[in-house]
């Protein structure tokens, strides 16, 4: 057995955490993941740093927030020279490996630290498909096959398209990922490995395999609360509106928003097969009492809150509030459940922590309460933005389509870009403020737990809106600094015997 534990981290893409039982969800069951619970810890309050992909990437891997990475955008990948973990764990020997959707790492000296390197995204294999390490366990044109309805989706609505398809599941993404981690692990499992099993769904293109999609007809989803008005009232900040107006589902037929959303929750599900397969291989191989498994997701997706489908820059709890597991059976309490205000940041330093190895001061994640003996925090937060001037409903009318996914691309990098807002969020409430925006948001998740209100202007809530103001100033305060100067040397931190002091000892 390994000295210090393996590391296999699942990250699936824009996958809520309500879109599972674990977190509440009605009529999507994800027994694997109840399963990889059950040996470790859930954490129910856990959120992304930035809810797009590749900002939230380069956190999970760098512990950093987005503002200190310089990673705001998804054209702002992984810095050159950044401090993130696949650096120590290389230095240490370990066999480190990247299965999946990358969407992170392009610096050469980056790439160069995987011994794997097994990509594939959305709509299959990259221009380049020569892997390293392994060859795919499938053949390429196999898996070309199955992709090519993701390549060129039918046309369903303007606003979203779906498909429920029957290709072998082993050529999907999901199933192809989740059968090359096990050749991993019988290849490479008796040596040390820190692999990233990265898990494209249910990111769109919304394409299930049609046995997953039809686990969820029309009588068995529950279609979220809507509110009649929710995007027209002053209460609103111009930034959702516009994001609604490109998005908003009124318009559409019901069966198909039934369609997309059964897509959706059918490629859940079918992850969760996959996660469950992988689970299987590492009890085969005795590997699971030597391996830390973390499941978590980058971001979620509206699947039908506020009346919309897939994501923006706002901060609704669809898009921010992530499934989080941590599992390492006898060495961390299994079956418990977390209720700490946690996020996507503090994975990796806990994992370091867990591994025995010391956090870098770079880090602004902390280790995990309960998988570690880190003290219950009240709050977390996340951002959005690069401080790009606004994108309005005036600029939305100049396209020349203004609704839909023609709008939602062509405005795509604005949008990304724009303003430098931030969200503070503890068990009750959540506060958004943005200095380049027109309005605060402030949701009392309490009483509306569906973010349907926004209620900053009630002068009831202005203890409550002073309180988290000063959360969001001192963590920006305190986490502005991505590379931190060097401290005195020890000695100068002793009051008794300080440096020049007389009987110091001289230098």
């Amino acid at each position: 057995m390994n000295a210090r534990p393996n590391i296999l981290v699942i990250l699936s893409d824009q996958m809520k955490a309500t879109a599972s039982h674990l977190y509440g969800n009605p009529f999507c069951q994800t027994p694997s993941l109840a399963r990889l619970a059950e040996g470790g810890v859930l954490f129910r309050h856990a959120f992304t740093p930035h809810p797009l992909c590749v900002p939230a990437r380069v956190s999970l891997w760098t512990g950093q927030w987005p503002h200190s990475t310089g990673a705001r955008r998804n054209e702002t990948w992984m810095p050159a020279g950044a401090n993130h973990v696949f650096r120590l764990w290389h230095q240490e020997g370990y066999r480190c490996g990247l299965i999946g959707k990358n969407h992170c790492f392009e610096q050469a000296e980056d790439l160069a630290l995987f011994d794997v390197w097994c990509e594939i995204g959305h709509r299959g294999l990259p221009d380049d498909p020569t892997t390293r390490g392994m060859e795919w366990v499938r053949p390429l044109d196999k898996i070309a096959e199955a992709h090519s309805v993701r390549r060129n989706m039918p046309t369903v609505s303007p606003r979203f398209s779906y498909a429920h398809t029957d290709f072998p599941l082993e050529d999907y993404a999901t199933g192809l990922i989740a059968e090359q981690t096990v050749e991993f692990l019988r290849r490479f499992g008796d040596e040390p490995f820190a692999l990233w099993v990265s898990i494209p769904d249910p990111h769109e293109p919304y394409e299930a395999p049609r046995r997953y999609a039809e686990m969820f007809p029309p009588d068995v989803l529950t279609l979220p609360p809507w509110r009649e008005g929710e995007f027209r009232g002053d209460e609103v900040p111009e930034r959702n509106k516009v994001l609604y107006h490109i998005l908003g589902l009124e318009d559409d037929p019901l069966e198909d928003v039934y369609g997309v959303l059964a897509a959706y929750y059918g490629m859940v599900r079918f992850l969760d097969d996959g996660v469950g397969r992988i689970l299987d291989a590492l009890d085969d191989l005795g590997l699971r009492e030597n391996t830390i498994v973390v499941f978590c997701t980058d971001h979620g997706d509206f699947s039908g809150e506020h009346c919309m489908t897939c994501k923006g820059g706002v901060f609704y709890d669809c898009l921010t509030r992530i499934p989080l597991i941590v599992s390492w059976p006898g060495h961390i309490p299994q079956g418990q459940v977390d209720e700490s205000m946690v996020n996507l940041v503090d994975v990796v330093p806990t994992l370091l922590r867990l591994q025995g190895y010391e956090v870098p001061r770079s880090m602004h994640g902390q280790p995990l309460p309960t998988v570690t003996d880190a003290d219950p925090r009240e709050a977390t937060f996340a951002e959005y933005g690069a401080g790009g001037p606004p994108f309005t409903l005036e600029h939305l009318a100049q396209l020349p389509q203004s609704t839909g996914r023609r709008a939602l691309m062509h405005s795509l990098r604005w949008r990304e870009a724009e303003g430098r807002r931030k969200m503070v969020r503890t068990a009750r409430w959540k506060y958004v403020h943005d200095p380049m925006g027109d309005k605060d948001e402030l949701y009392d998740l309490q009483n509306d737990p569906w973010e349907l209100n926004n209620v900053v202007g009630d002068p009831a809530n202005r203890d409550v809106l002073m309180e988290m103001r000063l959360r969001l100033a001192d963590w920006s305060i305190q986490t502005e600094d991505a590379k931190p100067v060097p401290l005195p040397e020890p000695q100068y931190y002793d009051l008794r015997h300080p440096p020049g002091a007389p009987g110091a000892v001289a230098r």
